[in-house]
């Protein structure tokens, strides 16, 4: 059996150390002792000096599933990093004297003649791998202040309209690069449990608004200037890539998801801005994150990035995001639904940026005074004020499109917009009436998501009856399944439809996520016969609009791409055509966009 579950690159910043590097998550078992993660940090130092590689962190992390194993090194050798890392634990594990790095590497021990073989072969991939114009590149672009963006196949300088791109391996030398033509471009993250699609698209909105051509990521796809480039998930390395990479880029906003960051790190170096929405209960159970507060460290690795004049954006309304980011060497903002939290009534004292909602109107405090966003109740996306979760939202955004350089007049102007036109904000908080059916499209998809949701919604003062669809990845744990079911059951729906999402079973068979959904439901007061099982996503968010009737409230957490287009194509056209609950569907294939 292998001694190890993943073995990954680094391929910037990340929530271990600020540089590329190699991590390794071992498998669960009694193997992970001090004395073995002792001897795995002494392979690998011994394989740096073998390498001449220069010293760097090295952090062994136990947690509850085993320990994340990471090390820095050379941002050009990265695969070697890997093949290093699997080595140094693989050997840790197998040595039977229980000997700690230097001992096991005295001369005539077994472990050292067996040691010598493999770096050997290490020493063979690293040198295949090296790019010393890689290197040469990226140390010029620093040397001046520029960003560098690189991957397996493209290196890039300078970033949007001032980006130059070469492939890797037919880079030219630093001293035949134009610099006077590469320069930066303004440039936010954001991440956080909820409201990270919302956020970006909010601050895109912002600075297009400002004049800005702009490009933007997230887990819908790559846009330049409001027109779809990519669909998919691009909420990681990849979408900020393509994002900073489109030639007539004048800004930037990208995503940047748990996974990406677990996975690979920071694509980008050096932002105006980063925003951390909130941390809530999602996603435990891998890459070692077993608790919030290792959640709340891989969000705020996003801080790395924030350039010295920059802004990281946090929520302080979050009281995790208060304890750890409070302490963060970046220029903070601070956003709440209240203005008046003491919170932020300190940091403005300060002289601190805040953003919040005092008297019904959202305030801005920037630069040492005070701007009037405009009345909440009137910002089309916070639905009257009812959005909360929305509300701070746009409290983010406000932040970090002032920290990108947007003035606070013309943010309030997109404000005053955003969320009026259907096609503003996709697939969040999406709404269709039908005479005095209401029908709600949302991403919702932690218990903390569907809640403000359905709240936002009514679902808790409803004069109708209550139907909703439920369903979630697969890599979840199955106290996240139950929780977030549990809070579905606690607004007393009377129909409840299960579903999987396509391709994003990760492991679990057909159904097996519905099926744990249903104990719940059952166990918390549903009923079985207001529980149904459509496993497709589309055929599911149809059964509520066949049970519907006049003065329901339909509540559809649409998650996979391709299905919410069938969805919110199908509503689109049942508008248009007059459609009244009770009438029959169009057959499926017409539902296709």
């Amino acid at each position: 059996m292998d001694a190890f579950e993943d073995s990954r690159r680094l391929t910037g910043a990340n929530v271990y150390f600020a540089g590329p590097g190699a991590a390794l998550e071992t498998v669960t078992g009694p193997t992970v002792d001090a004395a073995t993660l002792a001897r795995w940090a002494g392979n690998i130092a011994a394989a740096r000096v073998a390498l001449g590689w220069p010293a760097g962190a090295v952090l062994a992390r136990p947690h509850a599933s085993g320990a994340s194993l990471a090390f820095e090194a050379p941002f050009d050798q990265l695969y070697a990093a890997t093949e290093v890392n699997e080595w140094a634990w693989s050997a840790a594990v197998a040595s039977t004297g229980g000997q700690a790095g230097d001992e096991a590497m005295a001369p005539g021990h077994a472990s050292h003649r067996d040691a010598d073989g493999a770096l050997h072969t290490l020493r063979a991939v690293a040198a295949a791998e090296a790019n010393p114009r890689l290197v040469a590149l990226r140390a010029a672009a620093h040397a001046r202040g520029l960003p560098f963006l690189s991957d397996d196949d493209e290196a890039t300088v300078g970033a949007g309209s001032g980006a130059a791109t070469w492939p890797v391996r037919a880079l030219p030398s630093a001293d035949a690069v134009d610099w006077a033509a590469v320069h930066d471009t303004p440039c936010a993250l954001v991440t956080g449990s909820n409201g990270k699609t919302t956020t970006v698209r909010l601050v895109a909105a912002m600075a297009r608004a400002h004049g800005w051509l702009t490009a933007h990521s997230c887990t819908d796809g790559v846009f330049f200037d409001g027109v779809e480039l990519e669909s998919g998930d691009y909420s990681g390395p990849t979408g900020a890539r393509t994002a900073l990479r489109q030639p007539r880029a004048e800004a930037a906003v990208l995503e940047t998801a748990r996974g990406g960051l677990l996975r690979r790190g920071l694509a980008v170096e050096r932002v105006r801005a980063a925003v951390v929405t909130n941390v809530s209960e999602d996603h435990f159970g891998e890459y070692g994150v077993h608790g919030l507060a290792d959640l709340a460290r891989v969000k705020l690795t996003v801080a790395r990035a924030v350039a010295d004049d920059g802004l990281l954006v946090l929520n302080a309304d979050d009281a995790l995001l208060r304890e750890l980011g409070a302490d963060s060497s970046r220029p903070l903002g601070w956003f709440a639904l209240d203005a008046g939290a003491p919170w932020l009534v300190a940091h403005r004292a300060r002289g601190g940026a805040t953003c919040g909602v005092h008297a019904g109107r959202l305030q801005l405090h920037w630069r040492s005074r005070d701007h009037d966003l405009g009345a909440v109740a009137d910002m089309p996306l916070a639905l009257g004020g009812r959005a909360t979760y929305n509300v701070a939202n746009i409290a983010a955004a406000s932040l970090a499109a002032s920290a990108m350089g947007v003035p606070p007049a013309t943010i309030a102007s997109a404000l005053a917009r955003f969320g009026a036109g259907s096609g503003d904000n996709p697939g969040r908080l999406q709404h269709w009436r039908f005479d005095t059916l209401d029908v709600f499209v949302d991403y919702a998809h932690n218990p903390e998501g569907l809640h403000g949701f359905l709240r936002a919604i009514g679902a808790d003062r409803r004069t109708g009856r209550l139907a909703m669809i439920l369903g979630h990845a697969g890599n979840r744990e199955d106290a996240d399944l139950r929780a977030v079911a549990a809070t579905a059951a606690a607004y007393r729906p009377e129909l409840v439809v299960l579903k999987d999402i396509g391709g994003y079973e990760r492991g679990r068979t057909a159904g097996e996520v519905a099926g744990i959904m249903r104990a719940t439901l059952i166990a918390s007061g549903v009923g079985t016969d207001a529980i149904e099982t459509r496993l497709d996503e589309v055929e599911a968010a149809r059964r509520p609009l066949e049970w519907a009737r006049a003065g329901d409230l339909l509540a559809l957490p649409v998650h996979e791409l391709s299905a919410r287009a069938c969805v919110v194509h199908l509503l689109d056209a049942l508008h248009a055509q007059g459609w009244r609950a009770g009438q029959p569907l169009p057959p499926r294939e017409d539902d296709m966009p």
